[in-house]
């Protein structure tokens, strides 16, 4: 029975098309139309026979073609405008009669993006688009559905956006016969439309078209056309919806019943809610569209916009409703940013507008010639005139010197900002307040200047705050001068006293040496008495070079030299010199070796005594048979730190509170340990002179962490070469049968006589000596000896200048001459070696160590001797 009713629906269908049929034989496209007729009556498909059916009749196409709601242009193959609908004409604000076999759409486009367009569709298919209408259509030439923005030019010249979709019209055969370009509203011009629709390309353009979604369906709404744009934004084939379910079914159904109750009062009559709902307007002849929800087939949602037209027969009865639709899911984000954009628009206006008047200062802006625009409530206040007073006044007239402020403004606009300008505002009634004044053009976006800013702030309490500050920095300054006075003053006191105590010094450790050492050997108990002279003096002479040190430190006057040095290798000496000390105090030393080689930036002799105090330390306050542990990480991308951690009693806050003050030694002084209480000290300032940090952790009844961070360095360690002052590995020297004579330079008696006695254990030896550099140099031209011992400090002429005309003779140019002296500064070290001395010996002197130096200079005197005999033979 259902089959016999559709057939019966398609005999009527094909009946009222019967005529029109006959209409278009006599055409000029008559074999095509055949064909297309042909194709239409011989389709057996269900959905074909319904979609044929309304194509036939006509209804569809007028129904687009007559709606003010898209622009449908379509062109002949070369581009040229063939129709242009009410929809066009509404757009654009020209008849059809003005454009028709006249002009391309590319005419009524923006030019720029015309040719934007076509250099971007160049580059996309790699091949030359010249700019015109062959950018606008070029994909649909190729068969890909095209959709773009582009902005349009009305007869007015005004301009607007539209979305565009293009889709070539094609014949039977396949060949293109035109184009058709899709905007908003579809009313096409008559005399071009039937042209296109005999040859039935507009219609199946539109319902080919991916971009839109074209849902046709019969007079009860049940849906009879489902096309590609349909399926791709739904989900659903053709086959699932077609002859099934009306557009209601796809719908949101709130929104459906909300429709329903809205056009119930609009048009005062009751409205079911579902498929009426949706088309009660288009039924009434009303051109409708309107937003909705609609329900994809795996139940997920998007905003689109619905156009609803009835489609009609010849006889104008209702055979069925086109709803036209597209996504309208950017326009809905667009809009809903749109919206947030305005609130935030809004609460940055109020929070730019509370935060301009919660501002201390008083704000104003002015025009560029200085007449205000706006002002805060401090301004308000400044000035006693309220703020719709002040707009529109000139800036200047609300300062005691007008002159001074109009110079002001005429400073700010040459330089784009001025600070700190000083200016007397006077109120209303009268009160002067000195303001400082911080001003800056602001421009519009178009980088026009718009006008000024003003901060103006109160400084008469600054004033006269800085008068005092300045009185009071005067004072300070004299009195760090006397500080600075005073503390040089110390510093070259420790210095001096310093060397002045090494002469005495020299002499007591000297001579215990040569005691210890001598021949017969001592009896038990001189033996112990010697060795607490040596153990008392060793230690007076650390305690002289830690002072000397923290002088040097505190008066800026500490020579670094900062190299690359191998870290690795530093630490293992430290742990080797420190090994005695820990095996005295039964403690165990663990240097966890580097698994990399690390090189710090530092001065080599500092990174050890800052190493060797903190590890002497650790031994010395650690308990009984407890360990100290060495180690090394890298802290940071450019930083290692290297930690002394003990099994000491560890130190409680307080202690931890006055750790680095100098002769502070936190009671350890009550457990009969030496000290002084300022190794820490000049271990922190030296750490903090070579660019690092230093800092503890300590546990009460645990231990301590003393750590300390430096730099590291890329740099590969520098070849240091040993100089003789440096030697420390005995020299297998063998004495020459001659006898070798050594000249001693020095106005100590008591070192003059240190030196003779050791000398004289040398058989090999004669020893010579001068008091003064005056009487050196003259024995040395008289006696020509192998080895001259220089000090530096003599009466007269210093060791340095004896040096230099020594070198300056012929006669004694070659003979290695060693300084011997109490400057101990590694900076005097240096200069006495860049001068030229052959070694650098400090007072108090190691014998072990003054023997080894001796030994190679005597070698270098015998090597010159040979030298010379044998160029004499």
């Amino acid at each position: 029975m259902k089959k016999e009713h559709k057939k019966n629906q398609s005999n009527l269908t094909y009946s009222n098309v019967s005529k029109s049929v006959d209409d278009l034989r006599n055409g000029d496209n008559a074999d095509v139309f055949e064909a297309a007729i042909e194709e239409a009556m011989f389709d057996i498909g269900e959905r074909r026979q319904a979609e044929e059916a309304l194509l036939n009749a006509g209804a569809l196409q007028r129904a687009i073609f007559n709606s003010a709601n898209f622009s449908c242009i379509a062109t002949d193959a070369k581009g040229v405008i063939q129709i242009f609908n009410v929809g066009a004409e509404r757009m654009l604000g020209y008849s059809a009669i003005e454009v028709v076999d006249n002009i391309t759409p590319a005419e009524i486009s923006e030019p720029q993006e015309i040719i934007a367009r076509a250099k971007a569709l160049s580059a996309e298919f790699s091949t030359p688009i010249e700019p015109g209408f062959d950018a606008l259509v070029f994909k649909a030439t190729r068969g890909i559905e095209d959709i773009y923005e582009l902005t349009y030019i009305r007869k007015d010249g005004s301009r607007f956006p539209a979305v565009v979709s293009v889709t070539a019209l094609r014949d039977d055969p396949g060949s293109i016969i035109g184009y058709l370009l899709i905007g908003t509203d579809n009313s096409v011009g008559k005399q071009a439309e039937e042209a296109l629709l005999k040859a039935g390309a507009l219609q199946k353009a539109i319902f080919n078209s991916a971009n839109f979604s074209s849902i046709a369906t019969d007079a009860r709404g049940v849906i009879q056309i489902f096309n590609v744009g349909a399926e791709r934004m739904l989900g659903y084939t053709a086959d699932e919806v077609m002859n099934k379910i009306t557009p209601a079914d796809i719908s949101d159904p709130k929104e459906v019943i909300e429709r329903a109750k809205v056009l119930s009062i609009e048009l005062e009559t009751p409205i079911t809610p579902g498929f009426d709902a949706l088309v009660f307007k288009a039924r009434r002849g009303i051109e409708d569209i309107y937003e909705l929800t609609y329900i994809r087939k795996d139940g997920s949602r998007f905003p689109a916009v619905v156009s609803v037209t009835a489609l009609r027969d010849e006889q104008d009865a209702i055979i069925g409703y086109l709803l036209i639709g597209t996504d309208n899911t950017a326009r809905k984000r667009i809009e809903e940013e749109q919206k947030e954009l305005g609130r935030r628009l809004q609460d940055q206006h109020f929070y730019t507008r509370n935060l301009i008047e919660s501002n201390i200062d008083a704000l104003t802006t002015t025009d560029p010639s200085g007449i205000i625009t706006d002002v805060n409530k401090q301004m308000e206040e400044l000035t006693g005139n309220n703020r719709d007073s002040l707009i529109g006044t000139p800036f200047k007239a609300y300062f005691t010197d007008p002159t001074l402020a109009a110079a002001g403004i005429e400073k700010v606009l040459s330089e784009k900002k001025v600070s700190d300008y000083e200016l007397t505002a006077r109120a209303k009634n009268g009160k002067e307040t000195v303001v400082s004044i911080n001003a800056t053009t602001f421009y519009h976006r178009d980088q026009k200047l718009q006008g000024i800013f003003y901060g103006a702030r109160d400084v008469t309490d600054r004033n006269r705050l800085n008068q005092k500050l300045l009185e009071k920095n005067i004072e300070l300054e004299n009195a760090k001068a006397v500080a600075e006075k005073a503390n040089l003053a110390k510093s070259d006191f420790l210095s001096s006293m310093s060397h002045e105590l090494r002469t005495p010094l020299g002499a007591i450790l000297g001579f215990a040496q040569l005691m210890e050492s001598g021949i017969p050997p001592l009896a038990p108990a001189q033996k112990r008495s010697i060795a607490q002279i040596l153990k008392a003096g060793w230690y007076l002479l650390e305690l002289i070079n830690e002072i000397l040190d923290l002088a040097l430190i505190e008066s800026g006057k500490l020579p670094m030299s900062i190299e690359a040095v191998s870290l690795a290798e530093v630490i293992e000496e430290c742990v080797l010199m420190s090994e005695p000390q820990a095996r005295s105090h039964n403690i165990k030393v663990v240097f966890k070796r580097l698994a990399t080689k690390d090189f710090l930036n530092v001065d080599r002799t500092r990174l050890k005594q800052v190493i060797i105090n903190l590890l002497s330390n650790a031994i010395k306050y650690n308990r009984e048979g407890g360990s100290v542990v060495l180690e090394c990480s890298q802290s940071s991308e450019d930083m290692m730190r290297i930690s002394v951690r003990d099994t000491g009693e560890g130190l409680s806050a307080e202690q931890l509170f006055q750790l680095f003050q100098p002769f502070n030694r936190l009671g350890q002084e009550a457990n009969g340990q030496e000290g002084t209480g300022i190794g820490l000290v000049v271990s922190k300032r030296l750490v903090e002179s070579m660019g690092g940090i230093i800092g503890v952790q300590s546990t009460v009844g645990v231990g301590s962490v003393f750590w300390f961070e430096l730099h590291r360095t890329d740099q590969p360690l520098s070849s240091i070469e040993n100089t003789p002052a440096m030697a420390s590995v005995a020299l297998e020297y063998e004495a020459p049968e001659r006898l070798q004579t050594l000249l001693y330079v020095e106005d100590n008696p008591a070192n003059l006589m240190l030196v003779e006695n050791i000398i004289a254990r040398r058989s090999n030896l004669r020893f010579l000596s001068a008091a003064d550099a005056i009487k050196g140099i003259e024995m040395a031209h008289t006696h020509q000896p192998d080895v001259i011992l220089m000090d530096i400090n003599l009466p007269g002429i210093s060791g340095l200048t004896a040096l230099k005309i020594l070198r300056e003779s012929p006669m004694t140019a070659s003979i290695p001459v060693v300084a011997l002296s109490a400057n101990a500064i590694p900076r005097d070290i240096e200069k006495g070696l860049d001068a030229g001395f052959f070694g650098y010996l400090t007072k108090p002197l190691r014998i072990n160590d003054f023997m080894k130096t001796l030994d190679i200079a005597l070698e270098q005197a015998n090597k010159s001797v040979n030298s010379l005999d044998k160029g004499t033979q």
